[in-house]
C-alpha cells in the first residue's frame, strides 16, 4: 500500500524503525499537512481528533518501541548513547538505496520483464537492506518499509486529507475525455465529500445489507451451474483451471451490485456487449502495469499502440457505465425499479452527487470488479507489498535517522514481503491460519483492504463475494489439488499465479 508524505503531518516528529522524521517548511517552521499513505479505500476523521488530544503520548511510546527492534536476523536501526539518547543523527539520504539511476532500473526491469517479478525483487531488497530502503523505477520513486510498527506510524500520521498514490495514465485518460475522477484518484476535499457520500452506500453496515441478497444470488447460480459441468463430467469429477471463471464470478457479482443487472458471465458465452466490457477490463489491467513507471507523454512516443489499447479499454468501461446510467433513469421515468435497484441507482436517488461524480466513482467500481481494487486501494500495491511512507534502513546504519524528506514523497509498506518475513511471522512460509489468532494479530499485520479514511471503499463488497462464494462452493463439492508444487505467483497489476493451478471437484451428495 502506498501513502505520500506531504509536507508534515499534524503531531510533530515521525518516528518509524529508529528514524526522527521532523517535518519542517523552507523556513523552518513545522508543517502539520496530512500525511498520506497509500491505499484510496475510512478512520481520518476519529484520528485526526484523537491525534490531537495525545499524540505526544502515543508519540513517546511509538519512539520507545522503535529503539527495540533488532530480531529476526536483522541488526537494530538505532542504538543510543547514555540515557537511551541518540549517538548519532544522519540524513535522511543515509536510507540504504537499491539503484541509483531510475532510467537504468527501468531499462533494465523493462528488458528482462522485471515488472512481473517486481514483488520477489522488494524481498530480495529487504534481506539485501534491512526493513527500510529507498528505491527510484522511472517515475516511481518511494522509500519501502517492512515492519508492521512502521506501518502503523505511517497510517498514525495521516490527517483529515490522506493521499495516495495514483496512476497518471489513468488521469491522463479523464483529461482527455473529459471526465470527471472518482475517489481513487481525487485528493484534498474534493475527494473527501465524494467518499463521505459513497460510503453509506457501499462501507456502511446498512448499505451492505442492501447489496448482500445480490451477491448471494450469483454465488448461488455459480455453484448451480458448476454442479452442473461436474454431474456431466465422467467419473462424476471435473479438473480444470477455474481462475477464468473466478474472474467471471467476480465480475458479474460486482456489477450487480453497482448496476441492478446481470451480465450473463456465468452461462457460458456472455453476449456480445458484456464480451466486449470483459475484454476491455482485462485490457485496461494488462496495460496498467509498465504505466506505473513510464509517463504517459513518453509511452505515446516510445510505444503508442499500448497507449491506444489503454485509452480504449477505458473508453468501452465509460460507455458500459453510460448505458446503465441511461437504463436506470428509463427505469425511474417508469416508475422506478422494484426493490433495490444496485449501487448507482441509490446514489442517483440521493442526489448527493453530482451524476458525472457519480459515473466517475461507478466506473472505478466496475474496473475493482475485475479483482484489482480490493488489492490496489487496500494497499494498493498490497499485492506487490506496499503503502506508502518514509522510513529508515540498516545496512550499517545503527544510530537515528533525522528525516526530512521532499514534498509528497511515497513511502509503500511490503505486505507481500511482510507476510514472508520472519522477523513478522514464525515459519512465515507455512500455512498457519493461527498466525492471525495472537493477542497482537491486528497490529498492522493484515492490511488487504488497508487502513483509515483512504481504505478499500470495495472492502465490504469483496469480503461478501468471498464469503458467499466460498459457502456455496463448499456447501456443494470437494475439492482437490492435483498438484502439491509451490505455485510461483506475477504482478500483473495485481498478484495472481504464474500458471493457475488445476483443481478436481467432486459433488456432495
Amino acid at each position: 500500500m502506498g501513502a505520500q508524505l506531504s509536507k508534515g503531518h499534524s503531531g510533530g516528529p515521525l518516528w518509524l524503525g529508529g528514524i526522527h522524521r521532523p517535518h519542517t517548511s523552507s523556513r523552518g517552521e513545522r508543517q502539520g499537512g496530512p500525511h498520506h499513505v497509500g491505499d484510496d479505500l475510512g478512520l481520518g476523521d476519529i484520528r485526526g481528533r484523537r491525534q490531537r488530544r495525545g499524540a505526544g503520548s502515543r508519540h513517546r511510546r511509538m519512539r520507545a518501541r522503535s529503539w527495540l527492534w533488532g530480531q529476526g536476523g536483522q541488526r537494530a536501526l538505532c542504538s543510543g548513547g547514555a540515557g537511551g539518547v541518540p549517538r548519532a543523527v544522519q540524513p535522511y539520504e543515509a536510507i540504504p538505496r537499491d539503484g541509483r539511476n531510475q532510467w537504468l532500473n527501468l531499462y533494465r526491469a523493462w528488458r528482462s520483464d522485471g515488472f512481473q517479478d517486481f514483488h520477489y525483487h522488494m524481498e530480495g531488497s529487504f534481506q539485501r537492506l534491512g526493513p527500510i530502503y529507498r528505491e527510484r523505477v522511472g517515475t516511481y520513486d518511494c522509500v519501502n518499509v517492512l515492519l508492521p510498527r512502521d506501518a502503523a506510524q505511517l497510517f498514525w500520521a495521516e490527517g483529515l486529507f490522506p493521499r495516495r498514490m495514483g496512476i497518471e495514465a489513468w488521469s491522463a485518460h479523464r483529461r482527455l475525455r473529459n471526465h470527471k475522477c472518482g475517489v481513487f484518484l481525487l485528493n484534498g476535499q474534493a475527494w473527501r465529500s465524494d467518499r463521505l457520500a459513497l460510503n453509506r452506500e457501499v462501507l456502511s453496515p446498512a448499505g451492505t445489507q442492501k447489496f448482500l441478497p445480490l451477491l448471494d444470488a450469483v454465488a448461488r447460480d455459480f455453484a448451480t451451474a458448476m454442479r452442473r459441468r461436474v454431474q456431466e463430467s465422467p467419473g462424476r469429477a471435473l479438473t480444470l483451471d477455474i481462475h477464468p471463471l473466478l474472474f467471471r464470478f467476480t465480475l458479474e457479482a460486482s456489477t450487480y451490485a453497482l448496476y441492478g443487472e446481470r451480465l450473463g458471465l456465468l452461462g457460458g458465452e456472455a453476449a456480445g456487449g458484456a464480451q466486449r466490457f470483459l475484454g476491455a477490463l482485462e485490457t485496461m489491467l494488462r496495460t496498467t502495469l509498465p504505466l506505473l513507471f513510464v509517463p504517459p507523454l513518453l509511452l505515446r512516443c516510445l510505444h503508442p499502440r499500448l497507449w491506444q489499447e489503454h485509452l480504449q479499454a477505458w473508453d468501452t468501461i465509460f460507455q458500459h457505465a453510460d448505458e446503465n446510467i441511461q437504463r436506470i433513469y428509463r427505469e425511474f421515468c417508469q416508475g422506478g425499479p422494484g426493490g433495490y435497484g444496485g449501487i448507482m441507482a441509490e446514489l442517483l436517488l440521493q442526489g448527493q452527487l453530482p451524476l458525472d461524480s457519480i459515473k466517475a466513482n461507478v466506473t472505478e467500481f466496475t474496473a475493482g470488479g475485475a479483482g484489482y481494487w480490493e488489492n490496489w486501494e487496500g494497499g494498493d500495491w498490497t499485492v506487490t507489498g506496499g503503502h506508502w511512507g518514509i522510513l529508515g534502513g540498516t545496512g550499517g546504519v545503527h544510530s537515528d535517522l533525522a528525516l526530512s524528506p521532499p514534498p509528497q514523497t511515497l513511502c509503500q509498506v511490503a505486505l507481500y514481503s511482510m507476510g514472508r518475513s520472519p522477523a513478522v511471522f514464525p515459519n512465515p512460509e507455512r500455512y498457519d491460519p493461527s498466525r492471525w489468532l495472537s493477542k497482537d494479530a491486528s497490529s498492522f499485520k493484515a492490511l488487504a483492504f488497508g487502513f483509515g479514511a483512504r481504505q478499500c471503499i470495495g472492502r465490504r463488497l469483496a469480503e461478501a463475494e468471498m464469503m458467499l462464494f466460498l459457502i456455496h462452493v463448499l456447501h456443494n463439492f470437494t475439492i482437490e489439488a492435483v498438484s502439491t508444487e509451490d505455485i510461483r505467483t506475477v504482478f500483473r497489476f495485481i498478484l495472481m499465479p504464474e500458471k493457475s493451478p488445476l483443481l478436481t471437484f467432486r459433488t456432495l451428495d
